[in-house]
């Protein structure tokens, strides 16, 4: 008998004689005949056989389709010279109605049935194992001496007739100073399952606990090691069963077909949309997002954009590059959002909110309704009818394609931001996922709240800092705020620099932080670039496949629905006009005029709006 070592350097058509031979003794065939793909096999009738081809197509992440025979033929000449599907795999599976019935060496007994059967030929994650190398980064369960861990997840396949099934996925340790470069070494080979569907906590995927992988042999991280799934060609065994066909063969999880094919001769094209990058979103549950350099580069565009400081107020000291990208990256994964806005700065008028904050959260909402995602408003309760006729007049602006869920927070126990947040108060069940804070009073380290000039407007302001303050505790909920001063809800995270570089910051410094702070000469202009940071994430091809885990279709270029909910000069100014009528005022002037900040409507925010777009 055969042993592993030496194995990795053995020409294919070697090997498949050697296992035709059953002269291996090993279980897998991950790290033999390295640079060259490997395919998970499933064979059904002739009747299933379009089907499941179609079926592949709507999910090429886990199912890329390297070759489909015809019925009876067991060769396949594209993929090698001398293949025999009936031998040439280390162990097969036989399905009766969904149902395993055996484990085979060979199928050479059912050759008569495969006469009116097809075999499909699926990449696999086996195939790009030597490009990870080549990039330097180990291959822990080749290491170990050990199959990949394989999982069934909780993410639903695109369905095809009777074919419908979750997703399965390989797991692989990537030390985390190497995931932009597993990433990088994966995007290409499309046909090998290409870049990562899932980095970071596997709950996540509704993955329970990695030492009992449901295909495959547990692989064990080493210390910053993070845990990276891609999609997996096992998923076609799982349609296999859930189909239940009379008949149906596949391969032995991790016992492939060795093709003759090298990756290096049959790339793909690079990703559309350039190189791809890794960004960590989260800390509780460890989550790492992915975006082509293209879509960071124009997000950091945006960031800079709104960077100019027109008040002159010493706002650059609290920037930090990439927050933006950061919060935008969040976002995008959200399912259910609250955003809050609310400045009481005009403390002697009525009402006291000024007019920075609520134009940059609807041009937000706005986005997120188009993109399907749930949305809500968190307000004071005084300003709820304001807060709900400003709604409103969104509506009928064309801002918001329907009126948003107005919300209001008192503090009425320990625990009464858990219950606002959380079904029932259960941290394990948020009904959030994201936080957003655009022009927020913020409590300062003494509890109150001020306005720029020192002004305690305590007696205005509900304490919605703690809901942000109890999203810190909350696994799965992150939080952004959106600010030009430093005394706005979340720019805790810069608490320092407003304190030395902020006219009053030592008082009225927000001591509550976001994970992610962006800070803008005027907070509406936040809320507009978030708005298009959103869009270009939408239209980014990397990140949109890593968004649907590699499984259903992508979108087809130029389709946009969201396009028309992107801010526009003609809808900011029509919500100014009605903010001014409803008597909300400038923020810097208490003036009801086209102004926001002191500055004007016309050649200055008009003018951001068309930069940013």
């Amino acid at each position: 008998m055969l042993l592993r070592g030496g194995l990795k350097s053995l020409l294919p058509h070697v090997l498949r004689r050697i296992i035709r031979c059953n002269r291996l003794s090993i279980s897998n065939t991950s790290g033999m005949a390295e640079g060259y793909k490997q395919a998970n096999v499933v064979i059904l009738h002739k009747s299933l056989a379009d089907d499941f081809e179609k079926f592949c197509h709507a999910n090429d992440g886990p199912l890329p389709l390297l070759y489909r025979s015809q019925p009876g033929d067991w060769k396949c000449p594209s993929l090698s010279s001398d293949s025999d599907i009936r031998t040439d795999c280390l162990q097969y599976r036989k399905y009766e109605h969904g149902v395993c019935t055996g484990s085979l060496k060979s199928l050479k007994e059912y050759s008569e049935q495969l006469k009116d059967m097809v075999t499909f030929y699926l990449g696999c994650s086996f195939s790009f194992e030597k490009a990870v190398q080549k990039a330097g980064i180990p291959i822990r369960n080749v290491e170990q001496k050990c199959n990949v861990s394989m999982y069934k997840t909780s993410v639903p396949c695109y369905s095809i007739s009777m074919f419908h099934c979750n997703l399965v996925v390989t797991m692989r340790p990537i030390p985390e100073s190497k995931l932009g470069a597993a990433v990088l070494a994966t995007s290409e080979l499309k046909e090998a399952h290409g870049a990562p569907i899932h980095i970071g906590d596997p709950g996540l995927l509704g993955i329970q606990d990695l030492s009992k992988p449901d295909y495959g042999d547990p692989v064990h991280l080493h210390p910053g090691d993070i845990p990276v799934f891609w999609a997996c060609g096992v998923t076609g065994i799982e349609a296999i069963i859930n189909c239940r066909a009379p008949l149906a063969f596949t391969h032995s999880p991790g016992c492939m077909l060795i093709t003759d094919l090298k990756n290096d001769n049959a790339r793909s094209t690079p990703p559309v949309g350039g190189v791809p990058q890794v960004h960590c979103i989260s800390q509780d549950p460890l989550h790492f997002s992915i975006v082509s350099a293209e879509a960071a580069q124009k997000i950091k565009t945006l960031e800079t954009l709104i960077g100019i400081d027109p008040g002159e107020r010493g706002i650059r000291h609290l920037q930090r590059q990439g927050e933006l990208l950061g919060a935008c990256l969040a976002l995008s994964h959200a399912g259910s959002v609250l955003i809050t806005t609310g400045f009481p700065t005009h403390f002697s008028h009525q009402p006291p909110e000024e007019n920075d904050g609520p134009p940059g959260a609807l041009a937000i909402a706005a986005l997120l309704q188009a993109l399907e995602k749930q949305v809500a408003i968190v307000t004071d309760r005084r300003a709820m009818d304001l807060n709900k006729k400003i709604i409103e007049e969104a509506v009928q602006l064309g801002i918001l394609k329907k009126p948003i869920p107005l919300l209001s927070y008192q503090r009425e126990s320990a625990d009464s931001a858990l219950m606002f947040l959380c079904e029932n108060g259960n941290p394990g069940r948020p009904r959030f996922d994201h936080l957003v804070a655009i022009e927020r009073a913020g409590m300062a380290a003494d509890g109150n709240y001020y306005n720029a000039r020192k002004v305690n407007i305590k007696h205005l302001v509900d304490p919605i800092d703690e809901l942000f303050l109890a999203a810190q505790t909350i696994p799965g909920i992150t939080t952004t705020g959106v600010g030009d001063g430093g005394n706005e809800l979340g720019m805790g995270k810069v608490k320092d620099a407003v304190k030395k570089h902020i006219k009053n910051g030592d008082v009225i410094a927000c001591d509550v932080e976001a994970d992610f702070a962006v800070v803008a000469g005027v907070s509406n202009w936040g809320g507009y670039a978030i708005a298009c940071a959103l869009h270009v994430l939408r239209c980014c091809h990397i990140h949109q496949r890593y968004l649907r885990r590699a499984v259903g279709f992508p979108h087809p270029p130029g389709h946009s629905p969201w396009l028309p909910a992107l801010p526009s000069v003609t809808k900011e100014e029509k919500l100014l006009k009605a903010l001014v009528q409803l008597g909300v005022r400038s923020g810097k002037t208490a003036s009801l005029e086209m102004e926001v900040d002191g500055l004007p409507f016309y050649n200055t925010h008009s003018l951001m709006i068309e930069k940013l777009l």
